[in-house]
């Protein structure tokens, strides 16, 4: 290639590249994009393993939020790695609904063509296959099957798939349906080319009755038809049940010859999967199913149309969007007469309404919840739905749900859930049920890790004790706090009495408990009141979660003027900000007995003690608006964007844990985050692309421009809302939904001159309440 700028034609016509010369060398600059999920590499955060998460996901063939997903399954049964960029051998076409390989699988069966024998165990039947002959979309899968000679295509539905598999000539092709072991049927009906079975193989969560039912429907008679069971054929009956049930069927097939099989499952029955079956597929063929589902990827990716960004930018901003649209997933259907109805894992009846499952709240709700409420608001109101039923139906809201209830992680934050779609405009739920519930679980321990562990330490002692035998102690306390900072918000959007809101106006500072002003960190504390000794800040685990007090003793996301005011006032906390990147990465990993994988993650980055590859540290770089040196924030944002993120199979600096991670790229590439969800306020950053359009529900456009944006031009010399100059640290929610311009002013040098006073920083509670 020549230096000169010219414009190539890449992916066949569909996106405009122009190349342009930049000092470190020849960088590709998107100008155009028209069809996002082109960019999107399912692949991204595949190459992962137990002890080093890249990422930990799978590549989900799947249409955004849908109730099954799709997977080539690599791993054996049971393994959590379902798909590892690494393996060499693919084992069947796997449904799944799992969340993260940590939390495993449920409603979970498999499909696979082999040829020459009739094998169907799943080392016998698992074929060689190479990336090289490997094509993966959101909306369509494509391998071929060394082993066999077979190509297999799937795309996907919400609740339906079809499949294409190309054969060779051959007398003895097959396919295996595996409806997997610890507990499963099948049936084969020859006469109507069909299959169908259940699976009830899960990693809890569910009631005694749970099953995922499926039916499986093939284009070609059979020629063989029998059953298996634990690894042995059963002759004389096409119907069983057992630990684990399967079946394989034969055909003869001439070269090339494509058989089609379409598929669907239901948690409720087998004639409601037949009723997703026929509602969507019907008579669709491979092809028209494959173009709905692409359509549909299009339409809701094409909300942020993203421009101005070099290739591999462009790549990485629609792969991390991607992720934000898998989780949760619709766990409800739709019956014969159109209504919505719903399988519920928290008391086995089948019952009207929405319900969504797969996620940790944990997790999310710093800000792919935000992000749902932003851009897709309708969305998240289907999942508020939800959320009351899933109160109704078990009692609590979840904290993790998989489907149902999950002991996993800490922390009280369905209240962050809650408030924050509220706060930020979500109407036309029942609201008041929902806020019923955030008041029984602020006051209760509930089943498998709902409530709050310890309530009775912490509204009695305003912490939950170090030496108490409740782990992670100081972590829940710092939730709990934030938590009750958001039942504080919603309780006075509601309007509720005066002494309730006060309540959890004071409960909302009891962080104050557990920071230690010898150490100017936050520090468990024991029952008496002493603080625990020995103290390490290093040291992972113990009194906090996945992470050491210098992560944690941030989480005061709903008042960091009182932070910075423990701290010691201004200077103090900027140098404590500082030093969390001028430290080694040093650490203790002596409470988990060995070296965890997010401790590695953090380890191997150069980043000292900023561990972006977990949660609780990743809304820490904004804190710099707070203290009046919003340029730091700004240089660590686009180092952190460019570093910490690749679209490629090694493209995450951790677990990308239910499109949180994937949130926090896509909200930072915008150029705001949102720090503290259950209020009105982004605190700024700056933004990543020189054009970003976002197309709100409400029909107005936002365009964020930032024109002289570069690798060079990183920091923000002005920004105007609508001709406005904005002069303050953050923007609110409320203006950005009436569209408009955004438009940054972007240079190579920081102004040190603007976001500097403290009426500047963003939103705490201590300067709300004076």
């Amino acid at each position: 290639m020549d230096n000169v700028s010219r414009y190539s034609v890449v992916k066949a016509g569909l996106l405009l590249i122009c190349f342009s010369i930049a000092t470190r060398g020849v960088s590709q600059i998107v100008t155009k994009v028209t069809d996002p999920v082109d960019w999107v590499n399912p692949l991204m955060g595949t190459d992962s393993k137990p002890d080093l998460s890249n990422g930990n996901t799978y590549p989900a063939i799947s249409v955004p939020w849908g109730m099954n997903y799709w997977v080539p399954q690599t791993g054996m049964m049971g393994d959590g790695w379902q798909y590892t960029y690494g393996a060499d051998k693919i084992r069947g076409f796997k449904q799944t609904h799992q969340p993260s390989p940590w939390m495993n699988d449920y409603g979970q069966f498999s499909i696979m063509p082999v040829t020459g024998k009739l094998k169907f165990n799943q080392n016998d039947r698992a074929s060689w296959f190479s990336h090289k002959a490997e094509i993966v979309k959101p909306y369509y899968y494509s391998v071929y099957l060394a082993d066999a000679d077979v190509t297999t295509e799937i795309t996907p539905t919400e609740r339906a798939a079809q499949f294409r598999f190309t054969y060779p000539q051959t007398d003895s092709a097959f396919i295996v349906v595996d409806a997997f072991n610890k507990g499963s049927y099948i049936k084969i009906i020859p006469s109507e080319r069909k299959i169908i079975g259940y699976t009830t193989r899960n990693s809890g969560g569910v009631p005694q009755n749970f099953k995922n039912y499926f039916v499986v429907i093939f284009d070609k008679e059979f020629s063989i038809a029998q059953s298996w069971r634990d690894g042995n054929l059963v002759k004389d009956t096409l119907e069983l049940t057992a630990n684990h049930a399967g079946a394989i069927i034969g055909f003869k097939t001439r070269k090339g010859e494509k058989v089609h099989v379409k598929v669907a499952s239901s948690f409720i029955s087998f004639e409601q999967a037949q009723q997703n079956l026929t509602h969507e597929l019907d008579k669709d063929s491979f092809d028209a199913t494959k173009q709905k589902a692409r359509d549909i990827w299009n339409k809701q990716m094409g909300r942020l149309i993203a421009e101005g960004g070099t290739v591999d930018q462009t790549r990485t901003f629609y792969s991390c969007l991607y992720r934000t649209m898998q989780f949760p997933q619709k766990q409800y259907e739709v019956d014969a007469s159109g209504k919505i109805v719903h399988y519920s894992p928290y008391n086995g009846a089948t019952l009207p309404g929405y319900l969504y499952a797969g996620t940790g709240f944990w997790d999310t709700f710093r800000a792919l919840y935000p992000f749902l409420n932003l851009v897709f608001p309708s969305v998240n109101k289907e999942m508020q739905e939800g959320l009351i039923n899933s109160y109704k139906e078990g009692g609590f809201l979840p904290e993790w749900s998989s489907p149902g209830y999950r002991n996993v992680m800490v922390g009280n934050n369905s209240a962050s859930i809650v408030a924050d779609a509220y706060v930020k405009g979500l109407r036309g739920y029942d609201i008041n049920t929902l806020y019923e519930a955030l008041l029984h679980g602020a006051e209760n321990e509930g089943p498998q890790g709902t409530g709050r562990t310890g309530v009775k330490y912490y509204n009695e002692l305003g912490y939950v004790p170090y030496d108490v035998k409740i782990n992670e102690n100081a972590a829940r306390t710092l939730e709990y706090a934030f938590d009750d900072f958001s039942i504080y918000q919603l309780a006075k959007a509601l309007k509720r009495p005066q002494s309730e809101i006060d309540l959890f106006a004071k409960r909302s500072q009891n962080f104050n408990n557990l920071f230690d002003k010898e150490t100017n960190l936050m520090r468990g504390k024991n029952k008496d009141g002493a603080f625990e000794k020995p103290f390490s800040p290093f040291k992972w685990g113990d009194a906090f979660t996945e992470g050491n007090s210098w992560h944690y003793s941030w989480s005061v996301f709903h008042d960091i003027e009182r932070l910075k005011t423990l701290m010691g006032g201004k200077e103090s906390f900027i140098k404590m900000l500082d030093s969390v990147f001028v430290m080694p990465p040093v650490f203790d990993d002596s409470y988990y007995g060995g070296t965890i994988h997010e401790i590695r993650e953090m380890q191997i980055m150069n980043m000292g003690q900023y561990a972006h590859g977990n949660q609780p540290i990743q809304h820490f770089i904004y804190l710099y608006n707070y203290a009046g040196q919003p340029w730091k924030t700004q240089y660590w944002i686009r180092e952190s964007l460019n570093k910490l993120y690749k679209p490629t199979p090694d493209g995450y600096c951790g677990d990308e844990d239910n499109g949180q991670t994937s949130a926090w790229y896509v909200f930072s590439a915008m150029g705001f985050y949102p720090v503290c969800p259950g209020t009105d306020q982004y605190v700024l950053g700056a933004p990543l692309f020189k054009k970003l359009s976002v197309k709100l529900e409400n029909g107005k456009l936002l365009q964020i421009n930032a024109p002289a944006n570069s690798e060079q031009n990183l920091y923000v010399q002005s920004l105007q809302l609508n001709g406005k100059a904005i002069d303050q640290n953050w923007l609110n929610h409320f203006d950005l939904q009436k569209g408009g311009t955004l438009q940054f002013l972007m240079s190579a040098a920081p102004n040190k001159q603007r976001g500097i006073k403290d009426a500047d920083a963003p939103y705490s509670f201590s300067k709300d309440k004076k």
